[in-house]
């Protein structure tokens, strides 16, 4: 007697902007290593506006790009701050559906303290999608981050506080 076989596929769960959740095959992924920066500066953290919340400057890592290079370029594109690298925070992982062309992706997610360079606040090098949902970033105090909405998967308020002691070494 032949054995059936049964094509079972990985199935993970994504979810989109507004926290809506799907089952989606793994093979439908596609891969986006994604790097953030936080800023903090006399008692206030930098955040880029996203609709009615939140998220830390940064995005996707192209190829061939160094993670400092990603870093420097996505920071100065959602800020208009140049800035260096410093300490390594923490890795992540998520499973998304981007919002405008519906793609799910599986994202790990590396955050860096940085310090400011140069610059100021900025809109200038948005992409067409941020120009579409992002503000300017803003400064918000420290003591203020606890009622914020945040549009990331992470503890945002937890690397926040490491961040700010990390700022004080």
């Amino acid at each position: 007697m032949k054995k059936m076989q049964i094509n079972m596929k990985k199935q993970v769960i994504v979810h989109d902007h507004d926290n809506k959740k799907f089952k989606v095959s793994v093979d439908k992924l596609t891969f986006r290593p994604s790097i953030y920066g936080i800023i903090i500066k006399n008692g206030k953290v930098l955040l880029s506006k996203q609709w009615d919340g939140y998220d830390f400057p940064g995005g996707g890592i192209k190829l061939g790009e160094t993670v400092e290079q990603a870093l420097t370029r996505e920071v100065w594109e959602e800020t208009g701050y140049r800035v260096t690298r410093e300490k390594f925070i923490g890795c992540f992982d998520a499973f998304f559906r981007l919002l405008f062309s519906n793609e799910d992706r599986q994202f790990i997610l590396l955050y860096y303290t940085c310090k400011i360079k140069s610059g100021k606040i900025s809109t200038a090098n948005f992409d067409k999608d941020e120009k579409k949902y992002a503000g300017a970033a803003e400064w918000i105090d420290l003591k203020d981050i606890d009622k914020l909405k945040f549009y990331n998967s992470v503890d945002s308020v937890k690397l926040i506080k490491e961040a700010a002691k990390i700022s004080k070494k």
